[in-house]
C-alpha cells in the first residue's frame, strides 16, 4: 500500500514522497516500511529517532520529523490513527492458503475446526469444538481442550495446556473518541505469542496486540477467569490466580505472583519477584524486586496488616 492511499482514506493531504508501507507501528519500534504516528509534543525525541518514513502528526511536530519524511497533518491524530488501522487489518479467513500441516502422532477431533495456513506440531491434542484460526502455529506436545478459540496469527509454544472455553487473540479493547462522544474502533493488527510450558485455565481471555504481540512467557501459569489485555508482556514463570485483570501494555518481570481478583492499570511496569495478595489494586509501576503488596490503594503488605489491625480496634 502507498502513503497516498492512506491519505485518500483519511480524506487528508500528504506531504513528501509517496512511500510504500505494509503496516503500522508505534514510534520507537517502527521500521522504514511502517506508518508511525505521534500524538503529543512529548514524543518529539522519539519522532526524531524513528526509523519510519511516513507519519501521522500534528502541525506542532513538523519541525521534529526525521529528514526526508513523508507526513499527514491531522486535526486529531488519535482518530486518524484509528481510521488508518482498518486499512491494515487482515481477513479473518483466507481459504486460498494451503491446508493445515499436522505433525506426527497428533490428534485433531473431527468436531474441531482448523483453518488453512495452520501449523500443528507433533503429539498435539485438539479436542472437540476447538477453533484454530488462519496461520496459527502450535508447538509439540500441546493440549487444547474443548471450546478453545485461537484467533488468526496466534503462536502457541510446545508443552502448553489451554483449558476449555479460553479465547486467545480476541481484539483488545481499543477505541478513539470523537468530540461528540462516538467511539471509533482501533483495529488490533498484532497477535498473541504463548511461549513453551505455559498453562492457561478455563475461560481466560488473552487479547491480541494493536501492533506487535501480547506475550505470555515461558513457564507462566494462569488460573481460570483471567483477562490479559492487548500488548501485555507477562514474565517467565509467573503465577496468576483466578479473576485477575491486567490493563493494556502492562509488563511483568519474571516470577511474579498475583493472587485472586487483583487488578492492574494499563501501561505499568512490574518488577520481577513481586507478589500481590488477593484483591490488590495496582495503579502505579513497581520498580523494586521482591516486594509483597496488598490492598487498594496498594501498599506494602506489612503496612496493610498493621492498618487492618488499627481498623479492627476502631470497631471494638
Amino acid at each position: 500500500m502507498f502513503f497516498s492511499e492512506v491519505a485518500s482514506h483519511l480524506r487528508l493531504a500528504f506531504i513528501g514522497k509517496d512511500v510504500e508501507i505494509d503496516s503500522m507501528n508505534e514510534l520507537s519500534l517502527s521500521l522504514p516500511s511502517q506508518l508511525a504516528f505521534a500524538l503529543h509534543k512529548k514524543y518529539s525525541l522519539e519522532l526524531k529517532s524513528s526509523k519510519a518514513k511516513a507519519f501521522l502528526i500534528t502541525s506542532s511536530l513538523i519541525e521534529h520529523l526525521p529528514h526526508d519524511s513523508s507526513y499527514i497533518v491531522c486535526d486529531d491524530v488519535s482518530l486518524s490513527m484509528a481510521e488508518a488501522t482498518k486499512l491494515f487489518s487482515k481477513k479473518l479467513v483466507e481459504p486460498q492458503l494451503s491446508f493445515a500441516i499436522v505433525g506426527k502422532e497428533s490428534y485433531v477431533d473431527a468436531m474441531a475446526k482448523i483453518e488453512n495456513g495452520v501449523t500443528i506440531g507433533s503429539n498435539v491434542t485438539i479436542m472437540a469444538s476447538a477453533y484454530i484460526g488462519t496461520n496459527v502455529k502450535i508447538g509439540d506436545n500441546t493440549l487444547i481442550y474443548p471450546n478453545v478459540t485461537i484467533y488468526r496469527d496466534s503462536v502457541v509454544g510446545s508443552n502448553c495446556i489451554i483449558h476449555a472455553g479460553s479465547v486467545i487473540g480476541a481484539d483488545g479493547f481499543g477505541f478513539s473518541h470523537t468530540k461528540t462522544g462516538e467511539h471509533i474502533k482501533v483495529f488490533q493488527n498484532g497477535n498473541v505469542i504463548i511461549e513453551d510450558d505455559v498453562e492457561i485455565g478455563a475461560n481466560c481471555a488473552i487479547d491480541r496486540a494493536i501492533f506487535n504481540s501480547t506475550i505470555i512467557r515461558r513457564g507462566t501459569k494462569l488460573d481460570n477467569f483471567i483477562h490479559i489485555a492487548h500488548n501485555c508482556d507477562i514474565g517467565e514463570h509467573s503465577l496468576f490466580v483466578a479473576q485477575t485483570g491486567v490493563g493494556g501494555s502492562t509488563k511483568f518481570g519474571h516470577n511474579c505472583v498475583v493472587s485472586g481478583q487483583s487488578a492492574f492499570s494499563d501501561n505499568l511496569s512490574i518488577a520481577p519477584f513481586s507478589t500481590f495478595t488477593a484483591r490488590s489494586g495496582v495503579t502505579k509501576s513497581i520498580t523494586q524486586s521482591g516486594g509483597v503488596y496488598s490492598g487498594f490503594p496498594l501498599m506494602n503488605h506489612k503496612e496493610w496488616k498493621r492498618l487492618q489491625a488499627k481498623i479492627k480496634k476502631l470497631n471494638e
